[in-house]
């Protein structure tokens, strides 16, 4: 399927919108047409957000499951699974991550059947990225309120807004990297992170067999929320990599 899209659509607007927490807000985009995808990142990384993006609904259905995202943004019209049944099976596994439908097809019972299936919201092609921004701040605030703007762990509660950290109710100092490095690893809780995934992630780097990059910055962070500590919350799976302990109480 192909949409006529117009830059100035997609761009007006896109550093209007203000009031979201979005720093670290992670969101999902299921998109196959590449310029829309384009403008669409552009316009999110504008403004703070943080955007995975799949051109494809095989792919996007995986990464949908596999978690840590604040919100979808989901195309209907995809090469392999379409956007709909992704939506469909992420409901009847009680994932409840707000998702807007994207689709240039606008009709009145295309809407209703997203909806009914658990969308958040319809927004149909083409638009502005004010009014997506705008959409987007909505759904998210809806599914999350405070839990947006601060990750909470056992007695370990991070400000995704001022940057801060605290222990036992007692702030911890943390450089910009640690910080980095732990509100992923608590958004990832439970999850076992190879030290791959927390490279590309954090430094934005492809691996390098030769650094120690990771390993060095979850020492300082250990030393700083975990030292002393009977319920240490960042656990070392052997041989693979880190997980943050999400039953530690």
């Amino acid at each position: 399927m192909t949409t006529s899209v117009s830059s100035t659509e997609f761009r007006a607007g896109s550093s209007e919108t203000a009031g979201l927490p979005c720093d670290l807000v992670k969101i999902l985009l299921v998109e196959d047409e590449n310029d829309i995808a384009e403008f669409v990142r552009n316009g999110l990384e504008e403004n703070g957000y943080s955007v995975d993006h799949c051109d494809n609904g095989n792919d996007g259905l995986e990464k949908a499951l596999s978690g840590g995202y604040d919100a979808i943004l989901l195309d209907i019209m995809l090469p392999g699974r379409d956007g709909l049944s992704i939506l469909k099976l992420l409901r009847q596994r009680k994932h409840i991550v707000p998702v807007i439908v994207l689709s240039a097809r606008g009709e009145v019972e295309e809407r209703v059947e997203g909806l009914k299936l658990g969308a958040d919201d319809y927004l149909p092609k083409p638009f502005y990225v004010a009014e997506l921004l705008a959409r987007l701040e909505s759904v998210v605030r809806r599914s999350g309120g405070q839990g947006l703007s601060r990750l909470k762990a056992a007695d370990l509660e991070v400000d995704l807004i001022e940057h801060r950290v605290w222990r036992n109710g007692e702030e911890v100092f943390v450089s910009p990297r640690e910080y980095q490095l732990l509100a992923f690893l608590m958004r990832q809780k439970g999850r076992v992170l190879s030290r791959t995934q927390i490279l590309e992630q954090v430094w934005e780097y492809q691996f390098d067999p030769g650094t120690n990059l990771v390993d060095a910055c979850v020492r300082r962070l250990r030393k700083k929320v975990d030292d002393e500590r009977e319920n240490a919350l960042i656990e070392t799976v052997r041989g693979v990599g880190y997980r943050f302990r999400a039953d530690k109480e």
